[in-house]
């Protein structure tokens, strides 16, 4: 539990600290709020290392200034913790899970130490005047346009808040805090982005079955502990600002706000406060650019109504972008998978190490490592892991050996092409998904899939591992010319199994599953068992973008298929007739206008990436 931790009182001794290590960029330039800020985060974000945080000191038609990108690193998400490395508050974490009983007199004085030393970490409720409150407006006075919110992308059906941390409470009196999107309505209402599964749409319905308005506080720009406790995948009722105050080794100051029994952190930039109404009509939300990079579609979500904007007398309106990986959450959500993990193994102690890669969107992917001492073991795990709390979410699960490096992709895919038995390494389950999961053909619910890449060991039926033949590219290249492919790669060539990407322009339904058929049953199919089916503008050379649209792409169960031998994957758009009827969502892309205008700005002196 001992450790030094840099504690920041607010967020501006974190810009503070930004700036002194070299990693911010001011922008004077006058931007908008609308696309362009956007745009140019994006490059920031995929620039090496994520870049640098951005704080915009002119944003038109506001006087606040924007930051973001602030977490979009590794070494200022480990900043933002208020340590050098992640992997300490780990170590933290697991001190605390593995908490053996005192058998001595030493032991117990070490166990209370640590147990009072928890005892700290509870928030602390502070009276008078605070920062958040140094300016407060009500009534007519409330107007949520002069916070420079931004409208990220082109397809957005407005501007939205995305970075709120959202304080409600539950009838039983627990504090929630998450962080729901919120689309602005008007100068004092906005749209309340309770994913179903969420605790704070676990609340509303609780409010809603007793006939009872529900209180809302949203914070805006806190502590970076602060924020970053608002997206960790907590249980259900466990106080995230306790997780705050337990990573910062200090207690988070809250305060009561102003017009609702709610209270918020003390040293937030700014607060709304306000209401939603379960006996209102819900209102259309969206779509809205998200981290899969794709819109997610419109649907109705409950109103907030602003009884009171607080603020500090200068604040800073602190927001994120999302879209397609990488972005600033990829950081974030890497830093919860170090974080978590001690608590994983509690559950799954075989566990060695997981790894959510970001073009797996945090929810389609997790490569797990794994300590295995008995036959079927990989498909405890897996199984186990769809059964803990937002890993319930994972599509796609590959369990390799303890001694496989999992943030090594190059080692991950060996491992699993020259392990990978087709007919007796895949098997497939059913269960919930995200709301985001565009390819499944119902919302929420369908198929997962689960990969079996350790080593056999004593038990288990060996696998039938057939040498291919070597690679003949020419043969290849004259099969995919008479197949109308655009473009091809081969992946794992120096493994047992291979994998032949192809590019096709689809024009019918079944196009992909029958091109890859062709493949396999030709001279192609001896030198590879897996073909791999994207769309016309995907460049197979791109591997990242590849597995990006692999994973958001397939529904295991109707895009993975089996033929003998062979894999088919499917990771084409679905249109009519390919047994999927929800409507499919863009994919988010910068208009060409907006381009243009970051580029006179983002070449000049001191703005170079």
């Amino acid at each position: 539990m001992s450790g030094p931790v840099t504690t920041y009182r607010n967020l501006g001794e974190f810009i503070s600290r930004l700036e002194a290590e070299g990693e911010l960029l001011r922008v004077r330039e006058k931007v908008s709020p609308i696309l362009e800020i956007t745009e140019m985060a994006d490059r920031m974000c995929k620039s090496e290392n994520g870049g640098k945080a951005l704080l915009f000191e002119n944003v038109e038609g506001s006087r606040m200034p924007l930051l973001i990108n602030a977490f979009g690193s590794m070494k200022r998400m480990a900043m933002a913790l208020g340590v050098d490395d992640v992997e300490e508050i780990a170590g933290r974490v697991s001190a605390i899970l593995n908490m053996a009983p005192p058998e001595s007199a030493m032991d117990k004085m070490r166990t209370l130490s640590t147990l009072m030393e928890i005892a700290k970490f509870p928030p602390t409720r502070v009276a008078g005047r605070v920062p958040c409150q140094e300016v407060v407006k009500t009534g007519g006075d409330i107007n949520l346009y002069e916070i420079p919110v931004l409208q990220c992308w082109p397809g957005d059906a407005g501007r939205f808040i995305t970075f709120p941390l959202v304080f409600t409470k539950g009838l039983d009196g627990r504090r929630n805090v998450g962080m729901y999107r919120m689309q602005i309505f008007g100068r004092d209402t906005a749209g309340m982005h309770w994913q179903i599964h969420k605790d704070g749409a676990h609340q509303f319905h609780e409010y809603r079955k007793a006939g009872k308005r529900m209180e809302v506080a949203v914070a805006i720009g806190t502590e970076p502990v602060v924020t970053y406790a608002a997206t960790a995948p907590l249980p259900r009722g466990v106080d995230e600002m306790v997780l705050a105050g337990m990573i910062r080794k200090k207690p988070v100051r809250l305060a009561k706000c102003k017009t609702v029994n709610l209270e918020i952190p003390a040293d937030a930039e700014i607060v709304l406060e306000g209401y939603v109404d379960p006996a209102e009509e819900y209102a259309l939300e969206g779509p809205f650019g998200d981290h899969t990079g794709y819109y997610s579609l419109a649907d109705y979500y409950p109103v907030f109504h602003v009884t009171a904007i607080t603020h500090r007398k200068n604040p800073v309106y602190s927001t994120t972008v999302v879209g397609q990986p990488p972005m600033e959450d990829c950081y974030m959500a890497w830093a919860t998978s170090r974080v978590f993990l001690p608590m994983l193994k509690t559950v799954l102690p075989e566990i060695h190490d997981y790894n959510l890669p970001w073009e797996g969107v945090f929810h389609n992917c997790v490569i797990v490592s794994m300590e295995k001492e008995f036959p079927a073991e990989p498909h405890r795990v897996m199984n186990g892991m769809w059964g803990v709390g937002q890993m319930s979410f994972a599509k796609m699960i590959l369990a390799v050996d303890a001694d496989v490096d999992v943030n090594d992709y190059g080692e991950v895919l060996r491992a699993f092409l020259n392990n990978l038995d087709v007919k007796e390494d895949l098997f497939h389950s059913e269960g919930i998904l995200d709301v985001l999961d565009h390819s499944a053909p119902e919302p929420m619910r369908g198929s997962k899939l689960g990969i079996d890449a350790t080593r056999r060991i004593g038990g288990e039926r060996k696998r039938k591992l057939t040498a291919a033949r070597p690679i003949n590219r020419k043969t290849i290249a004259e099969e995919c010319s008479r197949q109308s492919v655009l473009k091809w790669n081969i992946v794992g060539e120096e493994c047992r199994n291979r994998v032949l990407i192809c590019s096709i322009d689809k024009q019918k339904a079944g196009q992909a599953t029958e091109t890859a058929g062709n493949f396999l049953s030709g001279a192609t199919g001896e030198m590879v068992s897996i073909v791999m089916m994207v769309d016309g503008h995907v460049n197979p050379d791109d591997l990242s973008t590849v597995m990006w649209r692999f994973f958001n792409n397939t529904d295991p169960r109707r895009d993975i298929i089996i033929r003998g031998e062979h894999l088919i994957i499917d990771a084409t758009r679905k249109i009519s007739g390919e047994g999927h009827d929800r409507e499919w969502p863009e994919d988010i892309v910068m208009d060409d206008k907006t381009k243009r205008r970051v580029d006179k700005i983002w070449p000049k002196p001191g703005m170079e990436i």
